[in-house]
């Protein structure tokens, strides 16, 4: 009997393996430096033999079998986008300037993907998809296409999980020690920052609520008609999972539940051989290489003329090579230890075992290629959870976080002397052993648990019963009431009592004996 159950259990998970799938990706935001995240997942199931269809602002050239894409139009890629002067003035509320920035995007983006011929096409096709693979980040109206397709969706986030994310898949909100995204926080937060971060965690759930949340409604409500989808806040919480671009070795220890699965570093693979003149480059560098990068977003160029100059005289004093992702031709006062490049492939630089030190402003992709090379980090983050990523960095002791605003040739100086003593190279391949040593790659468990979503139809087992909680019962507040209530009752009954009868007794014994006197 036991033989035959076991023989029963394989024969399903073979099957389960087997199964060819239709998964849909949905994929609005205009973001490339998201969609380097979201790709692997979506190739490594083609490869696996699914049918994927894409509906993104990203279509692959060179398309490997069974993928399809449906390109989105109408919006302008943010890449090489942002300049410089944004950052000029920073406010301490930032982050919730910010949080508006990423309103009017999603909202944007939403009405450009409800409207696009790609999700006409997608729901005139009929087809009936086993999963739905959908961007949770600044708006949640893809939810809708889901609900109209009646498939399951599991989201995906780039970033570790954001304030709004939590109660969806059943996670625990713990602003005691997990910081909010936009914080800058590590979990070692002193009373003020506690208080902080406690702030902006449950102001953003609920500004999320307000604004995110009802443009998503009232877009899909003008898209198909009123009552055709419920309200977006009861689609999230049908979420069947999350992916989610973190791993607890760079981000820290975080309470998970099932329905949320780390793959962070899914994007780092298919290294490709350097070009003839970078590889001699680095490989001639006798005292290793400075390697620079703003992103994908951000146009170095455009970094006002004082602290350019401020930071290359700071490179000029040491005796490392530099490299620096630098979109114009020339570089005014450029030091002869530094070399420019509109382009360089990120991912097999930091691997180099030359490169010493990375000066960037603290994305994801570029924190988390630093930590799987174990190369000690220079972080100015300029938005979003690159604050986040610096303080990870630093916390993890393989990094050093430089204000943009304290940018001066001394501070960058002191801040590379820091990286390059061998302790930091120490802590940054400690990170890197456990970020690359895992039981089972990023990308296989991604496909893995894909492919059991749709067979489960939703992976109805791991749903937490706290999505359905109301508030004052999900954090105890009507125990607590309750609690409080009883205790101040009891105590103010023994009081009263002790005031009834040892009070009274004293008085009446003392007049007692007065009288036998």
């Amino acid at each position: 009997m036991t033989m035959l159950r076991t023989a029963i259990l394989v024969a399903l998970a073979l099957l389960q393996g087997a199964q060819a799938y239709k998964v849909l990706g949905l994929f609005p935001h205009p973001g490339q430096s998201h969609f380097h995240f979201f790709q692997p997942v979506l190739k490594g199931l083609a490869d696996a033999g699914h049918e994927v269809t894409v509906v993104s602002h990203f279509p692959e050239k060179n398309p490997p079998p069974n993928y399809h894409d449906l390109p989105l139009e109408g919006m302008i890629s943010l890449s090489d986008s942002v300049s410089f002067e944004l950052f000029e003035y920073r406010p301490g509320f930032g982050h919730f300037m910010e949080f508006f920035m990423l309103y009017t995007w999603g909202k944007e983006a939403c009405a450009n993907a409800l409207n696009s011929t790609a999700i006409q096409t997608v729901l005139d096709s009929k087809v009936q998809y086993d999963l739905v693979l959908v961007e949770q980040f600044n708006s949640d109206c893809m939810l809708g296409i889901a609900h109209q397709l009646n498939a399951p969706y599991i989201g995906l986030s780039s970033c570790p999980l954001m304030p709004w994310h939590y109660e969806r898949v059943g996670n625990p909100t713990l602003p005691a020690y997990v910081p909010a995204l936009f914080m800058g926080y590590t979990e070692r937060m002193d009373f003020s920052q506690r208080l902080a971060n406690w702030i902006t965690v449950q102001s953003f759930k609920a500004l999320y609520s307000w604004f995110n949340d009802a443009a998503a409604n009232k877009l899909l409500r003008e898209r198909f008609g009123e009552g055709a989808i419920p309200d977006v806040r009861e689609l999230q919480q049908r979420t069947a999972m999350m992916f989610v671009n973190q791993h607890y070795s760079l981000s820290g220890a975080k309470p998970l539940s099932p329905a949320v699965l780390e793959i962070g570093g899914i994007h780092i693979r298919d290294f490709k051989p350097l070009d003839a003149d970078l590889q001699q480059l680095l490989d001639t560098a006798d005292h290793g290489v400075i390697y620079i990068s703003w992103g994908s977003m951000i146009r170095a160029e455009t970094l006002p003329a004082e602290k350019r100059d401020a930071i290359l005289k700071a490179l000029g004093r040491f005796k490392q090579r530099v490299i620096w992702k630098w979109e114009n031709e020339t570089l005014p006062n450029q030091p002869s230890n530094v070399y420019i490049r509109k382009w360089l492939p990120q991912r097999e630089i930091l691997c180099h075992p030359k490169v010493r030190v990375f000066m960037s402003h603290g994305g994801l992709l570029g924190s988390s290629e630093a930590a799987y090379c174990g190369v000690p980090v220079v972080a100015t983050p300029m938005y979003g959870d690159q604050y986040n990523n610096a303080a990870a960095l630093a916390n993890r002791g393989m990094g050093v976080v430089l204000a943009y605003e304290d940018i001066t040739a001394d501070s960058v100086y002191e801040a590379l002397r820091k990286v390059l003593e061998p302790e930091a190279m120490e802590n940054a391949k400690q990170v890197s052993f456990s970020y690359r040593n895992r039981p089972i790659s990023p990308l296989e468990s991604a496909v893995w648990w894909c492919e059991h979503v749709a067979a489960t139809g939703g992976l109805p087992l791991a749903q937490s019963y706290s999505s359905e909680l109301p508030w004052y019962s999900y954090h105890q507040f009507d125990v607590y009431i309750v609690t409080i209530t009883f205790l101040i009752i009891y105590h103010s009954c023994w009081i009263w009592l002790f005031k009834r009868v040892c009070c009274r007794g004293v008085s009446g014994f003392s007049d007692e004996k007065l009288k036998t006197n």
